[in-house]
């Protein structure tokens, strides 16, 4: 099964993770994709997408993320037979906030028809942990969930 793993950052941390889980899944087909350089048609019912997406700010999706988002909502495709797992980086600190642009992203995945497994992924900066390596269980978990 390919994999894209597709993140959106600000900081670099949401990248971290996507580098951490094609280095812990390298013996499966796992392809590694920057929302700054993605267009809409990345989405297709082929792979499995793993997605990390950063909250910026006081609860903004980060820039290039926030284009990819802007893009498909005006487009509108119909991502029926898509399949995603969400994986939010963020700070609890901003309360309602927290991880709000992972939760953006999601809720217009499955507008458009796409489907979630797995469990939504959570890293809290004030946990003090790695990104990578939390971001890293969770695709593990999702991965467990999916038939890959």
């Amino acid at each position: 099964m390919h994999i894209v793993v597709l993140y959106g950052t600000e900081s670099g941390n949401a990248e971290d993770v996507a580098k951490g889980i094609q280095r812990e899944f390298r013996d499966l087909d796992v392809e590694i994709v920057n929302m700054a350089d993605a267009a809409p048609d990345v989405f297709t019912p082929e792979p499995l997408y793993l997605i990390a997406c950063a909250t910026h700010g006081g609860g903004e999706l980060p820039g290039f993320a926030q284009f990819l988002h802007d893009d498909l909502l005006e487009i509108g495709p119909d991502l029926s037979g898509v399949r995603y797992a969400m994986f939010g980086l963020g700070d609890t600190s901003y309360d309602e906030r927290y991880n709000r642009g992972a939760k953006q992203f999601d809720a217009l995945l499955t507008g458009l028809g796409a489907e979630r497994v797995g469990p939504f992924g959570e890293h809290d900066v004030m946990t003090r942990q790695l990104p990578a390596a939390v971001g890293v269980a969770w695709a593990r978990e999702v991965l467990d969930t999916v038939d890959v």
